[in-house]
């Protein structure tokens, strides 16, 4: 809801594999998830990703309640680009969003 009263175009899903699904009906560029969610994680869902020609180009943040340096390591390896903590400010969050917005286009 903050990003939708921010002007932000925002779609949701449910699951690992609802977030590889929505990410080809809806290209986008920046994708925010968590590290746990049903089905299969972030890890997953970003190794997935990354493995579409497609979807190569959008940003992900991987966002967290369990912050550990071995889980952000592995995030990065598989193409995170941002792992945030949670509880997470929706201002933080904007301000990591837009910069990646603004990487992406310049792309």
């Amino acid at each position: 809801m903050y990003f939708r009263s921010r002007g932000f175009v925002v779609v949701t899903a449910g699951d690992g594999e609802a977030v590889i699904q929505t990410a080809h009906d809806h290209v986008s560029d920046v994708i925010v998830m968590d590290l746990a969610m049903p089905q299969f994680g972030g890890i997953t869902a970003i190794e997935r990703l990354r493995l579409d020609l497609r979807l190569r180009r959008a940003h992900v943040i991987l966002l967290t309640g369990y912050p550990h340096r071995d889980v952000a390591r592995r995030a990065f390896e598989v193409g995170s680009d941002r792992f945030l903590t949670k509880p997470c400010l929706p201002e933080d969050l904007e301000r990591t969003v837009n910069e990646l917005r603004r990487l992406y286009r310049s792309r």
